[in-house]
């Protein structure tokens, strides 16, 4: 009779283990805040307006959201966090989480810092891959452009030619050292050439083993099947094919384009819909595991149980290399450190940059905490459960 694997995303205990009490009170205070829709919109509201006026408001920022969901300003600064995480098992991802720049020198910058992750992780055995996002690198409009497939100016074609040798820089580097690196999902309209990208870059370094991974964002109808013809090529041509799975992060923007610009919605019509093709996605990569590796990049208990059933249906050892879990730090510690204490690979993805530069990526975890039915609830429930456990328990 087939066993299933003895996990518990409620065992507060374990999840919480490398918090104190001080931290598991700020992590309190931090989803109190996003777990009521009007009390987190004024605040980041508040917090937009302050950074626009120059209000000294920094310091309170670094000191509650930023110290929960970020390990800090740089590379050496995000040290201890790392050692924290992997104390427990657990591996870090820096994610240099500086956004929105618009130029060739800002990206040269970025190029620059994803390659000094990369070294770091080479020399550390608690960071086990490395990522970028493609816009950190290159232009929305300029992809955006090449999407809806308009001639390029030869300015334009030059540009492209520059964003192609920094992708393909850090994909050596990745190959040269040895440390995996994953190309970041965006928004439907310049998907198309970050898949073309990625593709080519895997077709080169993805020989031996995976070392460029792709990300499929499953709320789009499109993933599941672009998913099975991306590895049919990549089987075609004989080389190894990395993937991330995750649900979506864009979903109000996609719609709105999509209704303001007369075009069907490329997003799932329901979040079952969603998590039926992340599932599904799951399933394709483990019953293609000889030629797939690939992250589930979920905060959903379920897909993440599914997972380590699929496993354990396929005679797979928890802690097989071609099957890893990834979480945002500061969120579902339940089901980071639980798996991770059950020997699955575990990693967490830890963004890293100024204060300022990083507000961007914080204030979408803000909104995404505050739309995500449960989310925020769901977090809050199992700090408080295990506050109340350590005060019961020092009696």
């Amino acid at each position: 009779m087939e066993t299933r694997p003895e996990i518990s995303f409620d065992d507060t205990a374990t999840a919480f283990s490398y918090k104190n009490d001080q931290e598991m009170r700020k992590a309190n205070f931090v989803f109190t805040v996003v777990n009521h829709p009007w009390v987190s919109s004024f605040a980041t509201g508040a917090v937009k307006v302050g950074l626009k006026l120059g209000l000294p408001i920094e310091g309170l920022i670094r000191a509650t959201v930023f110290e929960h969901f970020c390990g800090g300003e740089s590379i050496d600064k995000a040290e201890q966090a790392i050692q924290k995480l992997g104390k427990y098992h657990v591996g870090a991802i820096l994610d240099y989480s500086v956004e929105g720049e618009h130029n060739d020198s800002a990206f040269d910058a970025t190029l620059q810092e994803t390659l000094r992750t990369i070294e770091k992780a080479s020399t550390s055995k608690n960071i086990p891959f490395s990522v970028f996002k493609m816009t950190g690198l290159a232009s929305a409009e300029l992809l955006e452009k090449i999407q809806a497939k308009q001639a390029l100016s030869s300015e334009e074609q030059a540009a492209f030619d520059r964003i192609r040798k920094r992708v393909d820089t850090i994909c050596a580097k990745a190959h040269e050292t040895g440390v995996p690196v994953l190309i970041d999902a965006e928004e439907t309209w310049i998907q198309d050439p970050i898949d073309a990208l990625a593709y080519e870059m895997m077709a080169k370094y993805n020989k031996q083993k995976a070392v460029v991974f792709t990300t499929y964002q499953m709320y789009r109808t499109s993933s599941l099947k672009n998913l099975r013809e991306a590895f049919h090529d990549a089987a075609m041509h004989n080389y190894f094919f990395g993937v991330k799975l995750v649900r979506g992060a864009y979903m109000e923007k996609e719609r709105k384009r999509a209704q303001d610009n007369d075009y069907s919605d490329p997003i799932q019509p329901t979040k079952e819909a969603t998590d039926d093709a992340f599932n599904k996605a799951l399933e394709f990569c483990i019953d293609n595991k000889q030629r797939i590796s690939f992250m589930c990049g979920s905060h959903n208990d379920y897909s993440n149980y599914y997972l380590t059933i699929l496993m354990n249906k396929h005679g797979m050892k928890n802690s097989d290399e071609r099957v890893w879990f990834a979480q945002l730090f500061g969120m579902s510690d339940n089901i980071s450190f639980n798996l991770a204490k059950a020997g699955y690979n575990v990693t967490k993805y830890l963004p890293y940059g100024p204060v300022k530069s990083v507000m961007p990526y914080l204030l979408r975890r803000a909104e995404e905490n505050t739309s995500v039915a449960g989310q925020s609830s769901r977090e809050l429930t199992l700090i408080r459960k295990e506050l109340k456990r350590r005060k019961e328990a020092a009696r």
